[in-house]
């Protein structure tokens, strides 16, 4: 009982984190600012959304983890190469 109380709790926390992400594309910042705050909202929500159904199937836990361990992998490289892009260092100087 408490347990899928638990899991429900992180799976809404993980649903509003990927809807808190989106509101700051709507905003004037710079589109840097934009992409880190929604890499970041993303992540937290897709991690939290993953520990929630680890808790609802934990018979699968093998699969969860790996995709946990999966995301925060790819998010961190994703987030060196957009900033290797955006600087000086990304762009052909010819």
């Amino acid at each position: 009982m408490m347990i899928n109380v638990l899991s429900d709790l992180c799976i809404g926390l993980g649903i509003v984190f990927w809807f808190w992400g989106t509101f700051p594309l709507l905003g004037k910042r710079s589109v840097l600012f934009k992409l880190h705050s929604l890499s970041v909202a993303d992540t937290l929500g897709s991690m939290s959304i993953i520990f929630g159904l680890l808790l609802k199937i934990p018979n699968q836990w093998s699969l969860l983890v790996l995709a946990l361990i999966s995301l925060a992998i790819w998010n961190t490289i994703l987030g060196y190469v957009l900033a290797y892009c955006s600087s000086s260092g990304g762009q052909d100087e010819r």
